[in-house]
């Protein structure tokens, strides 16, 4: 089954002393070609009813997940792109900043314009939802151009439900199931 594999594939890392919390590694999942291929499929099937028109997701690791889930649909994918990455799209860009993350970090996030607008049916798509601060800046990206989310597909849940309620979170494993 898919989520145990997850589970099994996941290690924490210590980072070093420099670091007040262990980081996740979820490079297992990379390389295990069954998990790779059936990631996409996982993650929209609770959506297909919703029918989503397109893809988004943040970078760095949505940019790998957000394409399996595309594919998945049979629909298009749009990056968000972080301030400050060395990676600013051009033309047009609609931006948006999230509240304070688990480590008090706020991240600004940005679209171009060209790849969202009105009658967009939106799938969110990350690899772990933590407090869901970089999920709020892409709803108020998508709500500011008119596109409607039909929720947000996960590998990972570890918000509580309150915010997994109001994102639409539908994800794979939840946390707990990760050994401490």
């Amino acid at each position: 089954m898919l989520n145990d594999r997850l589970v099994e594939l996941f290690r924490w890392v210590d980072p070093g002393p420099q670091a007040g919390h262990l980081v996740s590694d979820v490079s297992g999942w990379w390389r295990d070609p069954e998990v790779l291929a059936a990631l996409g499929p996982a993650l929209v099937a609770p959506f297909r009813p919703a029918r989503p028109t397109v893809v988004l997701a943040p970078a760095v690791t949505g940019v790998l997940l957000g394409p399996l889930a595309a594919t998945a649909l049979g629909v298009g994918f749009v990056a968000a792109y972080k301030a400050g990455d060395g990676r600013l799209p051009a033309g047009a860009v609609t931006w948006a900043q999230s509240p304070p993350d688990f480590r008090g970090r706020r991240v600004t996030l940005g679209v171009r314009d060209r790849h969202l607008g009105p009658g967009d049916r939106v799938l969110l798509v990350d690899d772990w939802v933590a407090t869901g601060a970089q999920l709020r800046a892409l709803h108020d990206i998508c709500a500011r151009r008119g596109a409607e989310v039909v929720g947000t597909a996960a590998v990972v849940a570890d918000c509580p439900p309150e915010v997994a309620t109001e994102l639409r979170v539908h994800a794979l494993v939840d946390a707990a199931r990760f050994p401490a």
